[in-house]
C-alpha cells in the first residue's frame, strides 16, 4: 500500500509568520496546510496521512497547550512542534512531558524547525504503522470462533493439546483441529508467534 504524502499543519494567529513557515517548510518539499487558530483547526476534518503540527503556544482563544490537551483527550494525538515568543521553563516542561517533539523559542534557527518537523513526521509514520498492525491483528482475532478463542488463550498460556482437551471436555483430535484453524486464521508461524500476538492483544486465559 502506497503511503500518502505527509502534511505539516501550521497553527498560528500571525498570518505573515504562517506564510514564512509555509515557504520554509516548502523548501524541503513538504506540503503544508494552515489555520489561524486552534478552534479553526479543531473544526477541520482529521487527515488520513502522516502529519506533524507546528503550533504557536500563545494565541487568542485556545492556547497551544490547551490544543495539545484537547487532541490527547480526543484520541487525535499528533506529534507537535511548539513555537513561542514567550516561553518559560514550566511551559516547556509541561509540553515535553505531554509528548511534544520540540519547543522552539522565536526566533529559532530554520534548520532546527525543519529537523523537528522531520522527527515529528517520522514519529507519526511509526504510530500509524503500529496502529494499522494492531487493527489487522484484532480483525484476525475477531475471525476466530468462541471455541477457537478458548484454544488460542490456552495454547498461548502454555497448555498442551491433551491438557486443553481435558479442560474443555473434548477430544485431543478436536483440539488439534481447532489449533490448526487458530494458526491459519491468525497467520502465525509458530506457538511463539501466537504468544506474541496474545501479548499485543492483551489476551490470556479467561480474557477471550
Amino acid at each position: 500500500m502506497t503511503e500518502k504524502p505527509p502534511v505539516v499543519i501550521i497553527v498560528d494567529d500571525d498570518a505573515s509568520f504562517r506564510s514564512f513557515l509555509v515557504r520554509l517548510i516548502g523548501t524541503v518539499g513538504l506540503k503544508t496546510i494552515q489555520f489561524s487558530s486552534a478552534e479553526e483547526f479543531l473544526a477541520s476534518a482529521p487527515l488520513d496521512c502522516p502529519a506533524c503540527l507546528v503550533l504557536d503556544v500563545q494565541m487568542p482563544g485556545l492556547s497551544g497547550l490547551d490544543l495539545q490537551r484537547q487532541l490527547a483527550d480526543g484520541r487525535r494525538a499528533l506529534p507537535i512542534v511548539f513555537m513561542t515568543g514567550h516561553g518559560d521553563i514550566p511551559m516547556t516542561v509541561e509540553a515535553m512531558k505531554a509528548g511534544a517533539v520540540g519547543f522552539l523559542p522565536k526566533p529559532f534557527r530554520n534548520q532546527d524547525l525543519i529537523d523537528a518537523v522531520k522527527e515529528g513526521l517520522n514519529r507519526d509514520r511509526e504510530a500509524r504503522t503500529k496502529l494499522a498492525e494492531e487493527n489487522d491483528l484484532r480483525k484476525r482475532y475477531d475471525s476466530l470462533t468462541a471455541r477457537e478463542r478458548e484454544v488460542f488463550a490456552l495454547v498461548t498460556a502454555g497448555s498442551l493439546n491433551k491438557q486443553i482437551a481435558h479442560q474443555l471436555g473434548t477430544s485431543e483430535r478436536t483440539i488439534k483441529a481447532h489449533r490448526a484453524q487458530v494458526v491459519l486464521k491468525m497467520q502465525a508461524d509458530s506457538v511463539a508467534d501466537l504468544v506474541r500476538m496474545a501479548d499485543k492483544l492483551g489476551i490470556g486465559v479467561g480474557q477471550h
